[in-house]
């Protein structure tokens, strides 16, 4: 296991199992009918990955996602085993670095788009807005202020990309990717998904602004929703109380850390930027603050 100095969790490596998928956050083990994914503190800005993490930051994906999980119960997902007591034996043994940061789930066929859905106008929402009029390639009306609420949530697709940047597209686009009926059932799904869950936030005082969704299909063939749901690192979570439009709102989420980096003279691409302590520090606050607001767990 590779940890950084602040105890921030980089790298897992588990003997005895074959070498992990390293994603922008986490190792994924096969374990044959099974996978094994291990939230790290790894955090990534503009597709790069940081060179110091945020510790603590995988376990409240972790706790956060469970709580998604089974607050929409309704929708069906990947989860077989949440509880390092009940993971195979070979694995209990390395319990303090896997605790409360590592789930078993279901072998599934990943679906090839983020599913994005918006309910406000911000981010590259609001550069494509300001430009030609539209979101994700969907006309809006006129006179929109930046963090706007839109008249109606947006489903807006983008490819999934294993390297460099992922590329906005339409539903259409999306319907030539993965079949048209595919593409409308996923956005009927992200679109009910985002408005339970904005819901919920909003009794919580948070502004769910938008989230990244990923769907697989199960062995049935029908969709399920797969890796973290509604977490920082996937949405953007404004606190309801400072929220006021034509400014970008303070946030709970990454987009802390992407604020400070583009305050650098860094032209976004590898190698990043080491975080300073300051902004590790508040990171992780604003992380642990959005995970007690909308399921009121702590560590």
């Amino acid at each position: 296991m590779k940890y950084d100095s602040n105890g921030a969790l980089l790298e897992t490596e588990i003997p005895g199992l074959p070498p992990p998928h390293r994603g922008k956050v986490r190792d994924i083990y096969d374990l044959g009918d099974s996978l094994l994914f291990v939230a790290t503190d790894r955090i990534s800005a503009f597709d790069c990955v940081m060179p110091n993490g945020i510790p603590d930051k995988g376990r409240v994906l972790t706790a956060m996602s469970l709580f998604w999980f089974d607050y929409l119960s309704w929708a069906p997902n990947h989860l077989l085993c949440t509880e390092i007591s009940d993971f195979p034996k070979a694995l209990q043994k390395y319990k303090a670095d896997l605790e409360k940061r590592s789930l078993i789930v279901k072998k599934v066929k990943t679906i090839p788009l983020e599913c994005i859905v918006r309910g406000y106008l911000s981010g590259s929402a609001w550069k494509e807005y300001q430009k030609s009029g539209t979101v994700g390639g969907i006309r809006q009306r006129s006179g929109y202020e930046l963090s706007e609420k839109l008249d109606k949530a947006l489903f807006t697709p983008s490819t999934k990309a294993e390297e460099g940047h992922d590329e906005n597209i339409t539903l259409e686009e999306a319907g030539e990717l993965i079949g048209e009926e595919k593409a409308e059932n996923l956005a009927d799904f992200a679109l009910r998904i985002y408005k339970d869950a904005a819901n919920h936030a909003e009794k919580c005082g948070i502004i769910l602004a938008d989230t990244k969704f990923e769907f697989g299909e199960d062995e049935a063939g029908d969709i399920i929703l797969i890796d973290e749901v509604l977490t920082p690192d996937s949405s953007r979570f404004w606190p309801r109380d400072e929220y006021v439009t034509g400014s970008n709102p303070p946030s709970l989420d990454k987009q802390f850390v992407r604020d400070y980096l583009e305050s650098l003279d860094w032209d976004k691409t590898p190698p990043a930027p080491a975080l300073p302590d300051d902004i590790v520090r508040k990171t992780r606050d604003k992380y642990l603050d959005a995970l007690k607001m909308l399921s009121g767990r702590s560590f």
